[in-house]
């Protein structure tokens, strides 16, 4: 797999990946672009954009009460398992850029409070990219592009409601744990930037370096 050019695109909340892979599965026809988000799973997966729905709309609120961070992480995992599989059935040759991959997902299942557990040691034999691109952005900024907190959900603050000191705790601590879980593998940092297609661009220079 190390063969293929399959890279992983990752960030914190807030670093606007949605929008950068939108421009980017416009800008690389010849790319495959892999992400749990709406507009980039095929329409035989409707049951990934519907389960991204409930765990947010129904698992999460319920955290800690009705539903343990082991039922999330388990939930969780059947995204990891779909963006492998999507990822083993491209040709060979077919460059692959994904959203995340198991990187920032293993990284939320930590910061809920699973520290460890089974399925981390199974996600991290998956198939490795060449490389990862990690967008940078401040927690002012991606504070701001939440609306202030308004649009955030539990899985990216600290806390019992989204305040700015749980949530910039929340996107440090975040960062670190991404950035440790990749750290064997080359990454490139692209900078902060405004918009997603000045971002995107940066991102297609270290696609094509």
């Amino acid at each position: 797999m190390r063969d293929r050019r399959f890279y992983v695109l990752l960030g914190p909340d807030g670093a606007g990946k949605s929008s950068v892979m939108a421009e980017l599965a416009r800008a690389l026809p010849g790319w495959r672009t892999l992400s749990t988000d709406d507009d980039l799973v095929a329409g035989a997966h409707g049951l990934i954009t519907r389960l991204r729905r409930d765990v947010v709309g129904e698992v999460l609120p319920e955290l800690g009460r009705a539903y343990s961070a082991d039922f999330l992480a388990q939930l969780l995992g059947a995204a990891v398992v779909h963006l492998r599989d999507q990822l083993e059935r491209q040709e060979p040759g077919t460059p692959v850029l994904m959203d995340s991959y198991y990187y920032k997902i293993l990284a939320k299942c930590r910061l809920a409070g699973l520290a460890a557990h089974p399925l981390y040691a199974w996600w991290r034999s998956f198939p490795q990219p060449r490389g990862v691109i990690y967008l940078e952005v401040s927690p002012e900024t991606a504070w701001r592009r939440s609306g202030e907190g308004a649009r955030l959900n539990p899985l990216e603050h600290f806390g019992p409601r989204p305040e700015w000191f749980g949530f910039e705790d929340y996107q440090k601590n975040l960062r670190k744990l991404m950035l440790e879980e990749v750290g064997g593998l080359p990454v490139t940092v692209v900078e902060e930037r405004s918009g997603a297609a000045a971002t995107a661009a940066a991102v297609r220079k270290a696609l094509a370096a």
